[in-house]
């Protein structure tokens, strides 16, 4: 059988498989709602170049305990999954010392890099190259402590290529007229730049790669039994290639190959405010408060949150609203009044590292899952990766940090 099998539709799944595509081969893409809600479709729409910092830093810890206190904060934790979650939890604060850091944004840097490269190909592909919005995105701040606190995160920023223009919150303004004065210290990235839809985005790839012979189908994995794939209904899908790029849901199918990973949920929330009642040019992100506001199509998505509950508890679309009441206090203009909420699972590593690349237990198992925030933004380039490493060729980028052999 010479079939790859990719397994997951949404962004990083559908750029798999359209490289591998692209190079000939036979590809069928699996995935549970093939045309369904994903992670993809309701994220922020940035293009996050800049998102080379983990989420484990230091002097994180200290903050965690305020944050679940605040019902506006950014982070919620539901008790009863606190004890699946611990092993995740401790390993993600391992990592929150400066050499990881480090460590981590110099090889997230190597993806970043490539970004453009990849992206903008594929818009174009796709016939949606005007959908990508150049335009920067500017880091709001509202206390000099909090600005301060940054400094070593932008340099490391700027190590890496990256620009980070420091301005004040005048001319923050200036930008963003819509901005309240909470608003006292910023930042712009002028290499930053989010899309019109990134569902749009999603949609078209799918029927795009369709169009080009791919076979998408409806099914859920299961386990891996030697060449074949064992699907919930009893179906078994035989196999040369198998691409593991089910999002949060991968470390279960990893597991049956006996490859251990430690990925969680991250449950982020947003709320999409059709008449706003303010306008912005930029995506704007408000740094100490851990949300964004992005200007999209469909008005205002005022998007963040981190959520631990794991993959089956239902949604708490109080986050959602909570965000959206949040945002007041910065855009004092804003109109929150007939948003759209919604809630998707970001597939989050303990290190903040994807995981791409081959299984050490089978050459012919690739994993592609594990990009957080950053699906969007670096799922072309992981296609790309994937269709080197399906072909044994040297890969664009050293893939050797994001090794699932980390985590044995």
């Amino acid at each position: 059988m010479s079939r790859i099998l990719v397994i997951g539709a949404g962004i990083v799944g559908l750029c798999c498989a359209n490289a591998l595509r692209a190079e000939g081969r036979e590809v069928m893409v699996l995935d549970r709602d093939p045309a369904g809600d994903k992670c993809s479709f309701g994220n922020a729409a940035g293009i996050g170049v800049t998102e080379i910092i983990p989420a484990s830093v230091p002097g994180l810890a200290w903050k965690v305990p305020g944050w679940l206190r605040d019902p506006l904060g950014p982070l919620s934790l539901r008790p009863a999954y606190l004890p699946k979650l611990a092993p995740w939890l401790l390993r993600f604060l391992r990592h929150g010392t400066w050499s990881e850091v480090e460590r981590i944004a110099a090889a997230l840097a190597t993806l970043s890099g490539r970004t453009y490269k990849d992206l903008l190909p594929l818009l174009d592909e796709i016939g949606l190259g005007g959908d990508l919005r150049p335009v920067g995105a500017l880091w709001a701040y509202e206390t000099a402590a909090g600005f301060a606190a940054d400094a070593r995160f932008r340099a490391i920023r700027r190590q890496h290529g990256l620009v980070c223009e420091e301005i004040s919150g005048a001319e923050a303004r200036a930008l963003e007229p819509a901005l309240g004065e909470a608003v006292r210290h910023a930042m712009f990235t002028p290499q930053w730049s989010h899309v019109a839809d990134p569902r749009r985005i999603v949609d078209r790839l799918r029927r795009h790669v369709e169009q080009r012979g791919v076979t998408v189908a409806r099914g859920e994995a299961t386990a891996i039994f030697g060449n074949e794939l064992l699907l919930a209904d009893g179906r078994r899908l035989d196999f040369c290639h198998l691409v593991v790029a089910g999002g949060a849901w991968s470390g279960r199918l990893a597991g049956s190959l006996g490859d251990r990973v430690l990925i969680e949920s991250e449950r982020g929330y947003n709320t999409t405010l059709p008449t706003p009642g303010v306008t912005l040019s930029h995506e704007v992100i408000f740094a100490e408060r851990a949300f964004v506001a992005t200007p999209i199509d469909a008005g205002l998505r005022i998007g963040g949150a981190a959520e631990f509950a794991g993959l089956d508890a239902p949604p708490n679309y109080a986050r959602s609203d909570a965000l959206a009441q949040l945002a007041t206090r910065y855009l004092p203009g804003l109109n929150t009044a007939g948003g759209t909420r919604w809630m998707g699972h970001r597939p989050t590593t303990a290190d903040s590292l994807p995981v791409i690349g081959t299984s050490p237990r089978r050459p012919d198992v690739v994993y592609a899952f594990g990009h957080g925030h950053t699906g969007l933004t670096f799922g072309p380039t992981t296609g790309r990766l994937v269709a080197e490493l399906v072909a044994g060729r040297p890969t664009s980028v050293d893939v050797a940090p994001f090794s699932i052999a980390r985590f044995q």
